[in-house]
């Protein structure tokens, strides 16, 4: 059901330029921006001194659903998006059963449209196993396929170690190939030096030294090379060092790239540093970097070497997480504090919010081809997110979304607060009130 909502008085932020303005909802879109006189019939919301921004559009996520439902599910997650300001999401393979075929990937989008207050897609999984029935469908249809995730399966899995297979989808890929870019050969020799060293309780902050910047620039630099000679749509998954920045460029469009990359929240915030502190609970892969990399990925994000910002949200138990080195589960959630963490950036001079809303809002969409979402525009999807950006709080247990019942960012504080979150048109989210009767919508793309 959707209302006319109609949001008074509040600075826009859209396509380069705040300016400040009424917005008008209705069945669904965005009806009209301007000076609108209020209906008696319409939900008025006052956006005097509030921020409103396109809903944010998280290009990967591991929502666990299905099959791994004991750490977050398709509901829980998205609920902790909508907190956050993200109105959708694209969701990764590596659920039980991993997404290998198109039957198991309808049947995720069925479960989807039952429990997802988000708009949602979902990668298709291509590994060695797959890859001929991949290259002989129709790919077009799909919004990317990807091997992310799928070497916790089974070693081997990872495009990037295996140029033959990769050869054989770029030559023959019509849609994104989004891939994890490492080396597992270098990350296996890292392994067993310090597994003879430390055994099974390596220590937290060898990981980044395991799963090392060679392994990850080596393996970008080749997948880069092979996407040229195919002339394939290669998307390089969560960028971790300052040295691969180098590999992309920002002298043409987005609409004009055929190599593309991100950078997920959590390599802005974190530093190897941290791993004192957190320990487990930052093991992600690849892993969290220096504080070089870290203002590096930041500047290539700023530069437009770097074209979205991810999540890579990844819940796993506290009981997975806390575990020895080998047994840890890689990945952690963040998907409820995305937009916050990157407000803080803001707070602090070092990208401006027309540039954030690019990278969140406005590219993932032009990426991805998302049908009328991204911006706000009449005619558009009512995709939205009102934040108050003079708003202190702290994450704390009490106040997380997330199944799994953590964060490392808990004890954080944080400068802005989302107020309001509208999925195609339905207010969603409203200072911690949740309106579920409404669920989010399939995206459509091409």
């Amino acid at each position: 059901m959707n209302d006319s909502i109609l949001i008074k008085n509040t600075t826009i932020v859209n396509e380069g330029k705040s300016f400040i303005s009424d917005v008008l909802l209705s069945d669904g879109l965005i009806q009209k921006i301007g000076n609108i006189e209020p209906d008696p019939n319409q939900k008025v919301i006052d956006g005097t001194g509030k921020h409103l921004f396109p809903g944010i559009i998280d290009g990967q996520v591991h929502f666990r659903d299905p099959g791994l439902t004991h750490k977050g599910d398709l509901y829980t997650e998205s609920k902790a998006a909508i907190a956050g300001g993200v109105t959708s999401f694209i969701d990764m393979p590596n659920t039980v059963p991993n997404i290998l075929t198109v039957e198991s990937l309808r049947e995720k989008f069925e479960i989807a449209s039952k429990k997802s207050l988000a708009n949602y897609s979902f990668f298709l999984g291509v590994n060695g196993e797959n890859i001929d029935e991949v290259i002989k469908t129709d790919t077009s249809q799909f919004i990317g396929v990807s091997d992310d995730g799928l070497y916790f399966t089974k070693k081997g899995n990872l495009l990037a170690d295996n140029p033959e297979t990769m050869e054989k989808l770029f030559a023959n890929c019509k849609s994104i190939i989004a891939i994890h870019s490492e080396k597992e050969v270098i990350v296996e020799e890292n392994e067993r030096i310090y597994k003879e060293k430390f055994g099974e309780n390596i220590p937290a902050q060898y990981h980044p030294v395991i799963r090392s910047s060679e392994g990850c620039y080596e393996a970008t630099k080749r997948a880069i090379e092979l996407a040229k000679k195919h002339n394939a749509r290669l998307h390089i998954l969560h960028l971790t060092t300052e040295a691969e920045t180098h590999l992309f460029q920002n002298d043409i469009p987005l609409t004009e790239k055929k190599i593309t990359t991100e950078v997920s929240v959590h390599h802005l915030w974190f530093t190897n540093k941290d791993y004192d502190r957190l320990g487990m609970l930052i093991k992600w892969n690849p892993a969290i970097k220096t504080e070089q990399d870290k203002q590096g990925l930041l500047t290539a994000l700023v530069d437009d070497r770097i074209d979205i910002v991810t999540t890579d949200h990844a819940p796993h138990t506290l009981e997975e997480k806390e575990q020895p080195y080998f047994q840890s589960m890689s990945g952690a959630p963040m998907v409820q504090h995305s937009l916050n963490c990157m407000l803080e950036f803001y707070k602090q001079n070092l990208i401006s919010l027309e540039k954030i809303i690019e990278k969140m809002c406005h590219n993932p969409a032009i990426l991805y081809k998302m049908t009328k979402r991204g911006f706000i525009r009449e005619g558009y999807y009512a995709d939205l997110t009102l934040v108050d950006l003079n708003r202190k709080w702290t994450v704390t247990k009490d106040n997380l979304l997330y199944k799994c019942g953590w964060s490392p960012l808990e004890g954080t504080t944080f400068q802005t607060e989302i107020k309001q979150t509208f999925v195609n048109g339905n207010l969603v989210y409203d200072n911690g009130i949740f309106f579920e009767h409404v669920k989010g919508k399939e995206i459509e793309f091409g």
